[in-house]
Order: structure tokens, then C-alpha cells, then sequence
């Protein structure tokens, strides 16, 4: 027998080999939380060392909680939640930089930012600090740039993404480039990539800044939907989903070519989606299902098979949604590498598991606690936009960092440069405000100067003249039916953002006509649906007034 026939593989040896899940007692877990039953396919939960967030089920709007990470036991029925949603909330994210504001985005199209003071909420939360519309369609997915201060990417079920600069309140770059519903986006380490996952099974790599597809290809060939993420600075992306005969599986890929996966392996036959979580410092994924109570985790190498199997934390209770906390805000002491906040399914509990590694000795593990990413930016957002990539400033675990809690300066409407409502109205109301002062002087008897200046005055004074009643006609039309559903009313306040902006502005790009003829035919659909409910509210008054004259006739 030759030597290769003879050669025993054996146990691999991996520091992470024992690794193994400890879910927290009682008096550590968050109770009596009604958490959401939304069928999207979201986390529902958002961590960081100070606060813990969960998205609750509330009727006719949406709300969600915010926790102090100390505030453990069973909760108050009438505590305090952020209420300003007028839709389900889909996805809340903490900005990595202030573990005091935290973004979401909801069903009402809008992606919103909210500022926690510390020690928690006191009132209901309805004030935001940005409120960011772009969308027409429900916003199902909000992620951070990993390294670059104030930028937030959504995307929605209009089938765009939107890279929006939180900190001007306006719209960095908008990437038209999916046909279909997107399921998942995951930034590389230093957030010059962005990969997603789409409905109609393929997997990109997309350039940001610019919306080019740099790679592409056939993900799993499952209906259900895919999740992806980069596998930090290594080149290579992790997906979960499903096969043809509904077995859910894992893909490893480089992420410059996507024609063919580096590895495919299947798990097991369960429908639950998977949520893949890298965690680039131990360079362990754990890979969790939506609807069971596994969490697997695999170790990931540089050579094939690209993951190693480590084990699993079993669990009978089933999870609706998972948050995981931050390595900064991790116990080092108790060896923990990762920790997860479970929403049960069946229970209004949110449960921390920890994710430990067996060792005895009290003192410091550099082998497990290299330095991670601190909470500071490493460029501007005007630096990222102008084509700046920058790996993640780290911090050591030892000793850690102070990260700033302040509350963001909330901009003026004349600080924003996209044209809003807001700041559209107050300069109407400025123009109108001013008198106008008649000058009944013959034109001959006017100085040259002065008789120029009146006439560009007298031509500026009827445009705006002229738009305003044209403005007023389309605001008196909009008005004229009383009772109009809730619907209705967010569309007619983003149709009137949009006139304004139209007014203001002419469009100059392509995107920008496309973009109002799809809100004149809008606008256009609001007006007939609002004059058809007239007619119908005209017929049944009608109606009434010949009962009232029969019971009339019937009395006498």
C-alpha cells in the first residue's frame, strides 16, 4: 500500500474546537416584550454596549423598543417605545460611531434617524432627527458603512438602493441595477464593495459610489430567499439558501468571479432562512435559522474547504429574529467571542447567548482578542464619496476606548440640500409675507437704472405668481375631498415634496425625468381615485336626501 493509503487525517486542531453556546438565566433576559410577527425577513433586534433594540407588534403603525443593556426582567407594560413610524418597522441598525442614534426603516417608505439619550427613553420617542424619503416602495433593509462617518445604504421593494449622507440629509447615489425584490447587502471590511442578494437568484458585487455591477452571478437555485456576507478582507463571500429540492445550504465565493462558487455544501431539510454572521476577528461564521433553534459556526481557512465545521448550539425554543453584539462591548474575561440576543417565537422574551471558549486562566487572551474595529471613523463621508477607501481603525480589547454619545446637530431646511416641503413652503411664505409697494410714476420719468430693475422685478414677481397659483390649483384639488384614507395622505405629502421640488428645480438627468414623470402619473392616479370616491360620496348623499324626502312624505 502506498504511503498516501496509509495517511490518517485525524482530529484538526482549532482553538475554537470547543467553542460552545450559554444561554443566560432568567433574571438575564429581557421579558414581557411583544415582539413583531412581520413574515419579513428581518433581524428585529439591534445591540450595542448600551442599548438593546427590538421591533414590537403594535396595531396600525410601528414602534419598537429601546432598552438599556442593564435593564433586564420582566418589562413594564406601558414603557416607552419610538413611535414615529406610520408603517411596520422593517429593520433598525445602530450607527457604529454613536451608540446613541440608531436608524430604521419601515413600510411607510421612509428611512428615519433617532437619538437615545442615555439611561433610556422616558416618553414615547416621535421627534426623529433625519427623516429620509426616496423610496416608493417599503424599505426592507438599512445597513452602515463599516469605516466612513454619516453613510447609510437602503434598500427597498421598489428593487432600488439608495446610498444616502445621513449627515446633510440627502442622496448620495442611487443603484438601479436589481430587476427584482432584494433579499440581503453586506459591506466588505473596508466598505469600498457592497454584495446582494436578489429574487431573481443572483448574487453582485456592486461598486457604491458609482451603482456598477463588478461581478455577477447564479446564487442558489432555491426560490427562497438568500442571505449573503463578505467574509471581512479575504476576498471571498459566504451565502445561505436553498438548493432545487429545498435543502438548505452554504456557498463560499470570490468575489471576482461569481460564475462558479468555490464550495457548496447542503445542511439539512428545514424551511427556516439562514442568517449568516461573520466575525472577521476569530474568523468564525455562525450561520442561525429563522424559525428553529439551531446556531451552527464554522471556522473559515484560506484554502479549500474553505469552512470547517466546529459545532452547534441546540435549542428546542424557536427564534423569530437574532441581534449580536459588538466584539467592544463582549465579557473578556469570560472568554465570550460572540454573543447573540435570541427573540423567541413563541414567548415575548429576548435572550442573550454567549458564544465561549473553555479556558481556565483569569488573565488577558491575545490569541482570542486581537484589535477589533473601534467605534471612530476612519474617513469622512465626503472623503468615501470622493473615492477614498480606508480599512477599520482598531482599538485594543484590552484596554478598550471611550466612544462618543453625542447628539448630532439636527440640520436647518437651508443646510439641506435637497429641496424638501419644509424648506419649499417657508420660502413661499417668505415671498408672500413681503409687500408690494405699487409705483405709479410714468416709465419715461424712471432713471435707466431703476426702470431695468423694476422690469426684472415685475417679470421675476408674475413667475412666482403664476406658480403659485399653479401650486395653489393642485393644493385646492388635493384638498377638496374631506375624508381620504391614511394612504392617501403620505402620498399626497410626497407628491407635494416632489411638485416643489419640480417647481423649484428643472430636471436636468435622465433619472430626474423618469423620476417625475413617475410622480406626475402618481399624482395623476391620486386625483382620479380621489375624484371617483367624490362621485361615489355625491351618490350616496343623494341617496339619503330622497329617503329623508320619502320619510318626510310618509309623515304627513
Amino acid at each position: 500500500m502506498t504511503n498516501t493509503q496509509l495517511w490518517f487525517r485525524g482530529v484538526r486542531s482549532s482553538k475554537f474546537r470547543h467553542v460552545y453556546g450559554l444561554p443566560a438565566k432568567r433574571e438575564g433576559c429581557y421579558e414581557n416584550i411583544k415582539i413583531t410577527k412581520n413574515a419579513h425577513d428581518g433581524h428585529y433586534c439591534a445591540v450595542n454596549p448600551k442599548f438593546v433594540a427590538v421591533v414590537t407588534e403594535v396595531a396600525g403603525g410601528g414602534t419598537f423598543l429601546v432598552l438599556p443593556i442593564s435593564n433586564t426582567g420582566r418589562l413594564d407594560f406601558n414603557s416607552s417605545r419610538v413611535t414615529g413610524h406610520r408603517g411596520p418597522v422593517l429593520d433598525i441598525k445602530w450607527n457604529p460611531f454613536n451608540d446613541n442614534i440608531i436608524a430604521s426603516c419601515s413600510d411607510d417608505c421612509t428611512v428615519k434617524l433617532w437619538y437615545i439619550p442615555d439611561g433610556g427613553l422616558v416618553t414615547h420617542l416621535t421627534d426623529w432627527l433625519i427623516d429620509l424619503h426616496g423610496h416608493k416602495r417599503r424599505v426592507g433593509y438599512i445597513e452602515w458603512h463599516p469605516t466612513a462617518e454619516n453613510i447609510l445604504v437602503s434598500a427597498g421593494f421598489d428593487h432600488l438602493m439608495i446610498v444616502w449622507d445621513v449627515g446633510h440629509g440627502e442622496a448620495v447615489n442611487v443603484i438601479d441595477c436589481h430587476p427584482d425584490v432584494i433579499y440581503s447587502m453586506s459591506f466588505n471590511r473596508d466598505g469600498s464593495l457592497i454584495a446582494t442578494t436578489c429574487k431573481d437568484k443572483k448574487l453582485r458585487v456592486i461598486e457604491p459610489r458609482k451603482g456598477i455591477v463588478l461581478s455577477e452571478g447564479i446564487c442558489h437555485a432555491g426560490t427562497k430567499a438568500c442571505k449573503v456576507v463578505f467574509l471581512g478582507n479575504t476576498g471571498r463571500l459566504l451565502t445561505t439558501g436553498f438548493s432545487r429540492h429545498s435543502d438548505r445550504q452554504y456557498a463560499v465565493w470570490s468575489q471576482s468571479d461569481l460564475s462558479e462558487p468555490l464550495c457548496v455544501e447542503n445542511i439539512d431539510c428545514s424551511s427556516g432562512v439562514l442568517f449568516p454572521y461573520y466575525d472577521h476577528d476569530a474568523r468564525v461564521v455562525f450561520l442561525a435559522g429563522k424559525g428553529d433553534g439551531n446556531i451552527r459556526y464554522y471556522e473559515v481557512v484560506d484554502e479549500a474547504p474553505w469552512l470547517h465545521y466546529l459545532n452547534q448550539f441546540l435549542s428546542g425554543s424557536p427564534q423569530r429574529g437574532l441581534g449580536f453584539m459588538p466584539k467592544r462591548g463582549l465579557d473578556i474575561v469570560q472568554c465570550e467571542i460572540f454573543r447573540f440576543y435570541k427573540l423567541h417565537a413563541t414567548k415575548g422574551m429576548c435572550e442573550p447567548i454567549s458564544m465561549i471558549v473553555p479556558r481556565k486562566s483569569d488573565q488577558f487572551q491575545d490569541d482570542l482578542y486581537p484589535d477589533t474595529a473601534a467605534p471612530s471613523p476612519a474617513l469622512s463621508a465626503q472623503e468615501w464619496i470622493s473615492g477614498k477607501n480606508c480599512n477599520p481603525i482598531l482599538m485594543s480589547m484590552r484596554t478598550g476606548v471611550t466612544i462618543r454619545t453625542h447628539k448630532p446637530k439636527v440640520y436647518q431646511p437651508s443646510d439641506v440640500s435637497l429641496p424638501t416641503s419644509h424648506n419649499n413652503n417657508s420660502k413661499k411664505f417668505a415671498f408672500l409675507s413681503q409687500e408690494t409697494v405699487p409705483d405709479y410714476r410714468p416709465v419715461d420719468v424712471l432713471p435707466p437704472s431703476e426702470k431695468s430693475q423694476k422690469t426684472s422685478t415685475n417679470q421675476s414677481t408674475k413667475f412666482l405668481q403664476i406658480q403659485q397659483m399653479w401650486a395653489g390649483q393642485v393644493q385646492a384639488s388635493l384638498l377638496s375631498k374631506p375624508t381620504i384614507l391614511a394612504s392617501d395622505e403620505n402620498k399626497r405629502s410626497v407628491f407635494s415634496n416632489e411638485r416643489d421640488e419640480l417647481l423649484g428645480d428643472s430636471p436636468k438627468t435622465e433619472y430626474q425625468l423618469q423620476r417625475a414623470y413617475s410622480r406626475q402619473c402618481e399624482e395623476i392616479k391620486l386625483l382620479r381615485r380621489q375624484l371617483a370616491n367624490r362621485e361615489r360620496r355625491i351618490i350616496e348623499l343623494e341617496e339619503q336626501v330622497q329617503k329623508l324626502q320619502q320619510q318626510r312624505r310618509h309623515h304627513k
